[in-house]
């Protein structure tokens, strides 16, 4: 409490009394809200929504529009198939309380459901009031990201999809299950799944979505179940409306719970109290935009998976608006648009994306079955619903549940763009229809805080000819173990020089989510031609050093050879230790062609040169989402003494190139 104290008076006036309102309103709301929770019976409910009885409040918030389309039955054939296969299987699996979250493999959660206990490690959180709760003990190998995830009930939210493919009301009544016994277990403000305004935000959407896909079903239709969800909804409206999480920098969790109170109050719609949401989240999005988002459409939090959470969130509730005939401004429309330029810039021929910064596989409403890293179903939601370019190729499951039967009517394709900068954001993309390289050069994130970045200045991930050869190293977890999370965020986990061991930036080890302000990243060069790309910066996250030093990293793509060039060069002096990491995509096998040379995925050739370097190849980790870690190979170099310069090619060997000859005709 002392710590959070210290760290609140080191903010500007206005932003201390807004936190200082919150932890009165936190110590009087021990013995308030079990209170309010007693006293806003059915009554307290239908006066604050305007209606004279539960029935008729039901049907208006039914035939209410909603922010995503919401299949009929007579919509099964156009799901297709395979689409109606993972919907089924995905609900009966949530029917059988059986999950599969943040890495823990499947695991069946018994009859009873224990929301406060995260299964991974088996430690629970006291069920008391939620704000006493230390929910990031890093004195313990829990991590409150499991219970939480749990209490999202994003993985229930196949039983609503089933239903509106089968009408066979087992899905509505195992939904009904699992929601009454997460209110039995969870009154509000108690337990871990009330401890940040974002998770009950969280579940607002969720909830949401649940009511308009499962509101007519039979086992919905009992009055006394409509008036536990509906009060319990509402009191996630009071919730996160009275503890949103602002400040004078924000992230994606402020965005999290303006998004959520437009959500509430849209969906409750008459009444005072839903007016004061929705017009209070449309604000906060409104000026949280052009703050969180650069004018490139880079989120400015440097991370790649959280980008994508962050347009979702800004996303749902315009197109929430846009259904309920609400204005979208054009300047807040724009900035979608240029979200979704980054996405379609970042996104691998192949579907896949980088693992840039941190990665904890949160979305906001996940209804679709792509690959965790696939965000390409973002570009036809934002376009059909703001302009812009044409979507990329992309597996339909989710754009079906959120655009419906029009998703198949979209426009054909975009190719794929070209190689682009990002120079606000700090990322420079090199590709064409078989290479994508992505150089980080951002500033430190969060506008200087740390926030999901890491420390990766200069740092690049390559897919050569088709194959994902060098990768970022990913997150692994959070509080589960500060050691594995600084450890992953780290330079030394990245694919970039380390000058004497030290860190790009600062690190604090009991802060998890900072770093010291010290690379502030320069371009010299940025081109691109269609015979190659050419790259050069430097930081300066070297200089506090006794003996300062400036790394300056030079990187070429060759288009028609599939040919990566990266060149380092030291500015300084005296004797220093230099190590530059090369992490390997899962999956990809190394062969050592001696002291100079190395053979990867058994047709490339990765060859090293400079006076003094030494190659060790050691097994590894990557992490390609939260909680799971895959074997992989670290390729070190390190040099000891005065500085000298390094270049390393990476090129497919001649006899198993495959060179498309008229690649520069098909760039794009």
């Amino acid at each position: 409490m002392l710590e959070r104290l210290l760290r609140i008076a080191r903010k500007p006036p206005h932003v201390i009394a807004h936190r200082a309102r919150q932890e009165a309103l936190s110590i009087i709301d021990r013995w308030r809200l079990p209170r309010r929770a007693r006293a806003f019976d059915v009554n307290a409910l239908l006066s604050a929504c305007a209606a004279p009885d539960i029935d008729t409040l039901w049907q208006r918030l039914r035939v209410a529009p909603y922010a995503t389309y919401m299949p009929r039955e007579s919509d099964a054939a156009t799901m297709g198939e395979h689409e109606r296969a993972r919907v089924r299987m995905a609900a009966t699996r949530a029917a059988r309380h059986e999950v599969d979250l943040l890495g823990s493999g499947p695991v069946d959660l018994g009859p009873r459901i224990d929301w406060h206990t995260d299964f991974k490690s088996g430690l629970a959180f006291p069920d008391t009031h939620a704000r006493a709760i230390d929910y990031a003990d890093l004195c313990r190998p829990s991590d409150v990201k499991v219970p939480w995830e749990l209490s999202r009930l994003q993985w229930a939210l196949p039983l609503g999809q089933a239903w509106t493919l089968d009408r066979d009301d087992r899905w509505a009544s195992a939904a009904r299950d699992i929601i009454e016994q997460w209110i039995d277990a969870n009154p509000v403000g108690r337990g871990p799944a009330w401890a940040i305004a974002m998770e009950a935000a969280m579940r607002i959407f969720t909830w949401t979505w649940l009511f308009h896909a499962l509101g007519d079903a039979p086992s919905w239709r009992d009055p006394s179940f409509r008036v536990r969800f509906l009060r319990t909804l509402f009191l996630h409206g009071e919730h996160v409306h009275d503890y949103r999480e602002w400040s004078d920098v924000n992230g994606n969790h402020c965005t999290a719970d303006a998004a959520a109170l437009v959500f509430a109050g849209l969906f409750f719609g008459a009444g005072r109290a839903p007016k004061r949401w929705a017009d209070t989240g449309w604000r906060l999005l409104c000026e949280e935009m052009p703050r969180q988002v650069l004018d490139d459409g880079v989120d400015f939090e440097g991370s790649v998976p959280y980008h994508r959470l962050v347009l979702e969130l800004f996303l749902l509730p315009a197109l929430y608006r846009k259904a309920q005939g609400l204005d979208v401004p054009e300047t807040y429309a724009s900035r979608l648009r240029a979200m979704d330029g980054f996405t379609r810039a970042y996104m691998r021929s192949d579907g896949s994306s980088p693992w840039l910064g941190d990665a904890d596989d949160g979305r906001a409403l996940p209804l679709g079955g792509q690959a965790i890293d696939d965000h390409r179903y973002l570009t036809q939601i934002v376009s059909d619903a703001f302009g812009g370019a044409a979507p990329l190729e992309h597996e339909p499951s989710e754009v079906l549940w959120v655009l419906g039967p029009r998703a198949r009517q979209a426009s054909p394709s975009a190719p794929l763009p070209s190689s682009s900068a990002f120079p606000t954001g700090g990322v420079y993309i090199m590709r064409n229809a078989r290479d994508h390289v992505l150089i980080d050069a951002s500033p430190v994130g969060m506008a200087g805080r740390g926030g999901h970045g890491h420390n990766d200045c200069l740092a690049f991930d390559a897919m050569l000819d088709g194959v994902h050869l060098i990768s970022d190293r990913g997150t692994f977890v959070y509080t589960a173990s500060a050691l594995e999370r600084n450890r992953f965020r780290s330079t030394a986990s990245h694919n970039t020089p380390q000058i004497d061991g030290a860190e790009i930036n600062r690190l604090d080890e009991a802060a998890l989510w900072t770093l010291g302000r010290d690379a502030e990243p320069h371009i010299d060069v940025w081109s691109t031609s269609e015979a190659r790309d050419v790259f050069e910066g430097r930081h300066t996250g070297y200089h506090r050093l006794p003996s300062p030093v400036t790394p300056v990293r030079r990187i070429t793509l060759e288009h028609a050879t599939h040919t990566l060039m990266v060149e380092d060069r030291f500015e300084g002096s005296g004797p220093h230790r230099v190590d530059v990491h090369l992490y390997l995509a899962p999956g990809v096998p190394v062969e050592s062609l001696g002291d100079r040379a190395v053979r990867l995925a058994r047709r490339f050739v990765a060859r090293f040169e400079g006076d003094g370097w030494r190659l060790h190849i050691a097994p590894t980790r990557v992490s390609p989402s939260y909680g799971t870690a895959r074997d992989s190979y670290l390729l070190h170099l390190t040099h000891e003494g005065e500085l000298a310069a390094l270049r390393i090619t990476i090129r497919p060997e001649p006899e198993n190139r495959s060179i498309d000859e008229g690649i520069r005709n098909d760039r794009t």
